[in-house]
């Protein structure tokens, strides 16, 4: 008697069912031990904090639900069913959280519930509730396209969003799979709901979860190290790396997480783009709401390397992606593939795959630097916010110039505080002049600093916020001091082998008016200058320990010289006269050093 087919995962057949290898296992006992010192892994008493901190949570959704309830004079019967759930979702919910993580939290509550009494009550509701210290922050974003309550509670980070459900009551029993909860909802909820529904359908359609979670971890992490993990800048976000992560386990349903990561470099460094990338067949569902389909929605051809959400409604996660970007992508890709073959062939470690990248280093030898600048700290994490979600959009303007082959955004901006004494110390600054940086205050990235307001108008949402007013900061210690604070996006530019010339003027001026364009831009306030930065001249901060800066090339001979101009791109090595005269100000290195 024959044995039954084996289950199909995915939309097609599994390429092998093999089962792993004492090679393979060694492998993957490997890798797990190599996460483990990279600090991949959180410690069971953190874990544990983190179940009682939602465990609060809840709580406390119920109470506010109970409270709101109460206030409509509803039947004590209709206040006590109320109910009120909490649903996870992102690295929390697909179980590859680490050290500092946040929990992406979903509050789920029945139709007589609002998004205003949301945040109205909740901040209130949980500082009653929680233990004596325990909230470190609580900072409500009402206006953000997905409106966000952004919480420490206990030392662990947490994101609450909101969503209304069309019914009477939310008990705990409720699931969020049944496509007929989604009836008569705003698109608000269903934003809301989409993350956690698009990461519960993830979990289901891959056969061995652990496997998944151990090669998710590997990817996330080889994808940070090496700067291509950031949705808003142009490449895959969590959920998108998470499905590409998946598809693979599917082909691959008895492999180890260390055979997944290996395939995962071939399979996906091979993919035959545009065609996408799916976890299930595209799901029909009751609303008329937009589902990604090239065939009826001309701008979905475009999309460069499409990853399909597999809950309903299906949507592109990779949107973003640019000609630049994808290139960038798939050379990681080949090393990735390069280093796991030797890994396998036992010529190189797990190490080796996520050593961390090169851009500032040894990349590029020309970048430009987008400095996005602001008279207070509440207007900047505005400001730098609508400018980074639209870098990428510079990109893509960039890759029109034949001159230039790739343009490569790094993944995050550099936040720098700046004292000056007088406008046109404060001039210099905003063209980029380092030498007023405030020497008490550390240079930060964007993703360290994690503000929800800068973070909901990076993610597309600055239309509905207002700029925050306020008036310049300015400190008195003997002397009047102006606080200047700019966030700096840094672009590194490949240029063509054959280029002889490099004019990007039109570009840069373009970016700039649509930034300026903004409804809420004040130019009293906030500012934005585009700088021509030779790799020598990088400011220090973006090096890590360890790391070697550039150094400025000896000047060339006269013969050496006109040999070079016969070479193409040398001919155009010192680009600061090109770049000048099209209205981009060169950063030079005596403009970097800090002052006292």
């Amino acid at each position: 008697m024959s044995a039954p087919p084996a289950k199909q995962w995915g939309t097609t057949p599994a390429i092998s069912q093999s089962f792993p290898t004492e090679s393979e296992l060694a492998s993957n006992d490997a890798l797990i031990a190599e996460l483990k010192r990279q600090n991949n892994f959180e410690g069971v008493e953190e874990t544990e904090k983190r179940k009682q901190t939602l465990q609060l949570i809840q709580k406390v959704v119920v109470e506010f639900v109970k409270h709101v309830s109460r206030s409509k004079n509803l039947p004590q019967s209709s206040v006590d069913s109320a109910g009120g759930k909490i649903f996870t979702f992102g690295s929390y919910r697909l179980g590859v959280y680490g050290p500092g993580s946040d929990i992406d939290t979903l509050v789920v509550v029945p139709k007589h519930v609002t998004r205003e009494h949301f945040f109205e009550h909740v901040p209130s509701i949980l500082e009653r509730m929680a233990p004596p210290g325990a909230i470190q922050e609580l900072t409500p974003v009402p206006d953000a396209y997905v409106p966000i309550i952004k919480l420490e509670l206990s030392g662990i980070s947490i994101d609450l969003i909101f969503a209304r459900l069309e019914t009477a009551s939310v008990p705990m029993s409720l699931t969020l799979k049944d496509t007929s909860i989604l009836r008569g909802l705003e698109d608000r909820d269903l934003r809301s709901l989409n993350g956690t529904r698009v990461t519960d359908e993830i979990l289901e359609l891959v056969p061995q979860q652990k496997t998944f979670r151990t090669a998710l971890r590997g990817i996330k992490l080889w994808a940070q190290r090496r700067a291509i993990y950031a949705n808003v800048i142009g490449f895959p976000g969590g959920v998108a790396w998470a499905m590409l992560v998946a598809r693979v386990c599917q082909l691959y349903p008895q492999a180890t997480g260390s055979v997944i990561i290996s395939k995962f470099f071939f399979l996906i460094g091979n993919w035959k783009w545009p065609q996408p990338v799916m976890l299930k067949k595209i799901e029909e569902g009751p609303l008329h709401v937009r589902v990604w389909n090239p065939q009826v929605y001309p701008s979905d051809k475009f999309h460069l390397m499409p990853i399909i959400t597999p809950a309903y409604p299906s949507m592109c996660a990779t949107h973003n992606i640019t000609m630049s970007t994808k290139a960038i992508i798939t050379r990681e890709l080949h090393r990735g593939r390069e280093i796991t073959d030797r890994i396998f062939a036992g010529q190189m470690q797990w190490k080796d795959l996520f050593s961390k990248h090169t851009f500032f280093t040894d990349d590029y030898k020309y970048y430009l630097s987008i400095i996005a600048s602001s008279r207070t700290k509440d207007a900047q994490h505005v400001w730098s916010g609508l400018v980074e979600s639209k870098v990428r959009l510079l990109v893509a303007s960039l890759e029109t110039q034949e001159s230039i082959s790739v343009a490569r955004p790094f993944n995050k901006g550099f936040d720098r505080e700046h004292h000056c004494k007088d406008e046109n110390e404060i001039d210099a600054v905003l063209n980029g002049d380092l030498r007023y940086q405030a020497t008490n205050v550390k240079t930060e990235t964007t993703d360290t600093v994690k503000d929800p307001k800068h973070a909901a108008a990076a993610q597309g949402d600055a239309d509905g916020m207002a700029m925050p007013n306020g008036d310049s900061e300015v400190h008195t210690n003997g002397e009047t001091v102006q606080t200047i604070y700019t966030t700096t996006y840094y672009v590194g530019l490949e240029i063509a082998q054959d280029a002889k010339r490099l004019d990007i003027s039109y570009q840069t001026k373009e970016f700039s008016e649509l930034c300026r364009g903004w409804q809420n831009y004040k130019r009293d306030l906030n500012s934005l200058f585009i700088v021509h930065t030779r790799n020598y001249d990088l400011p220090d901060d973006v090096f890590g320990p360890g790391e070697v800066k550039p150094t400025r090339p000896k000047k060339k001979t006269a013969n050496k010289k006109r040999n070079a101009d016969a070479n193409g791109a040398e001919a155009i090595d010192d680009m600061q006269d090109v770049l000048n005269s099209n209205g981009i100000k060169r950063r030079r290195s005596d403009e970097k050093v800090p002052s006292s």
